[in-house]
């Protein structure tokens, strides 16, 4: 068999000694989190020894791994995935979309929006219609991607007051992203942003408070929001633990007042 194009795959050990360095750990220091010898983990890693299905486990926790990685750790070691993903829509989901329905419902008329790993909406409740006006409609299609919508020349940047902030805020957040999953669609993403013209600082913006408002010019006149996340806590399936519910609350009396008006 011809394998002069055969892509190399990682061994189970390339990819442990991976996540290691990535979160900067040493092997010893791993070693003893995990409650292994050093030397085995070494062992591991080389490929001189085979970890079972535990120790992998056990490894991945203590490294922080997303679930989604963790399954593929394993399967790159021959076990099977421990860990569900279904999709949002199945029936396993019913109570927590009944819990992300009745949230979004009860937040108008503010905005809110649940977010997949990607940024990418999942459930909306649609709310002030005048924030996403003069939007180009191609960012508006489904997925819409929040972080492509707020800084890409084409959505809300032109209108959004402090865009510098917001600009390093959303790099900020997929570089650590990144590092944390090491996504390559995140990865392309954090490309795109960054060829985005605008600013690149905030150091003309200057910060008041303990949260960063997004401030956006509309017909309404000049809202601002402070943006809350909630995540579910003690996932054990890769999609729930990938979902993130984002609620925008009113930070300032104008903007309350403005939205209630035009609901």
């Amino acid at each position: 068999m011809d394998t002069r194009f055969q892509t190399a795959v990682a061994s189970i050990g390339e990819l442990l000694r991976g996540w290691r360095e990535r979160r900067a750990l040493s092997q010893l220091a791993l070693a003893l989190q995990a409650g292994v010898s050093s030397r085995h983990l070494s062992f591991v890693e080389t490929g001189r020894a085979q970890p079972g299905r535990d120790l992998i486990l056990r490894l991945a926790e203590e490294l922080d791994i997303p679930l989604r990685e963790r399954n593929a750790l394993l399967v790159s070691a021959g076990f099977a995935p421990v860990f569900e993903a279904g999709a949002f829509d199945d029936p396993a989901f019913d109570g927590i979309r009944a819990i992300v329905d009745l949230t979004l419902a009860r937040h108008k008329p503010f905005p809110a929006y649940l977010i997949d790993r990607h940024w990418n909406i999942v459930r909306s409740n649609a709310a002030v219609p005048a924030l996403y006006e003069g939007v180009d409609a191609a960012l508006l299609r489904p997925p819409i991607n929040v972080i492509r919508l707020v800084l890409h020349p084409g959505g809300l940047a032109p209108r959004v007051l402090n865009l510098g902030t917001w600009r390093l805020h959303y790099v900020a957040m997929l570089r650590r992203q990144i590092q944390m999953t090491a996504d390559p669609q995140l990865e392309h993403l954090l490309r795109e942003v960054l060829a985005y013209p605008g600013p690149t600082d905030s150091g003309h913006e200057p910060l008041a408070g303990p949260a960063v408002p997004l401030i956006i010019q509309t017909r309404l006149g000049r809202l601002s929001f402070i943006s809350a996340t909630t995540v579910f806590g003690s996932a054990a399936d890769v999609t729930l633990e990938e979902v993130a519910l984002e609620l925008l609350h009113p930070a300032d009396a104008f903007t309350e007042s403005a939205v209630l008006r035009a609901s």
